[in-house]
């Protein structure tokens, strides 16, 4: 398993194996590419969450002044960008610089799936108060290869939760655990 370079990620656009929209030449790195924070973040609304619920939530649109996020809270944000990926695997990571800022992006959920299509969904949390702004650079791509064929890629899957479209704005989506059966 290895990590793809950036002429390698570059290839792998022309031949439409990776697919990112909007594209831009700057926001390729050696071996990642750079997304960018969408314009809305989500917050749960009860001090108590529960795994077998349709949790209740408020979207904020991120004010042109930037918005101040608050520690030991969760916020739900996207990336500007769509993305689709075939043949291999996508993760998505913190950008150093956002991390000196005592921002982290992902709880848990750094992997996608083959086949995924859709706008990232950042879990994103602050050490201390910190204003962030829709559209600055706040995590970034990174795909492996992947070792043998699914038998199911994400797209294809009847249980697959968050599949989205292009022409969706991207809103982040609360979790939708409580649709598994378990």
């Amino acid at each position: 398993m290895g990590i793809l370079s950036d002429r390698e990620i570059l290839r792998q656009i022309e031949l439409g194996n990776i697919v990112i929209k909007p594209f831009k030449r700057e926001s390729l790195g050696t071996n990642s590419y750079d997304v960018h924070l969408g314009p809305y973040l989500r917050v749960y609304v009860d001090s108590i969450l529960d795994a077998k619920k349709d949790n209740r939530s408020r979207l904020i649109k991120i004010p042109p002044e930037g918005y101040i996020l608050q520690p030991n809270r969760l916020y739900l944000g996207t990336t500007l960008e769509y993305t689709e990926t075939y043949g291999f695997v996508p993760s998505i990571e913190g950008r150093s610089s956002v991390g000196r800022l005592g921002i982290q992006i992902h709880v848990t959920a750094g992997f996608g799936d083959v086949g995924f299509k859709n706008y990232w969904t950042l879990e994103i949390t602050a050490i201390h108060p910190v204003r962030i702004y829709a559209g600055m650079p706040i995590a970034q791509l990174i795909y492996t290869t992947l070792e043998g064929e699914p038998e199911k890629t994400y797209d294809k899957k009847t249980s697959a939760k968050y599949l989205g479209s292009i022409e969706e704005e991207p809103i982040p989506l609360p979790s939708k655990l409580w649709k598994d059966k378990w």
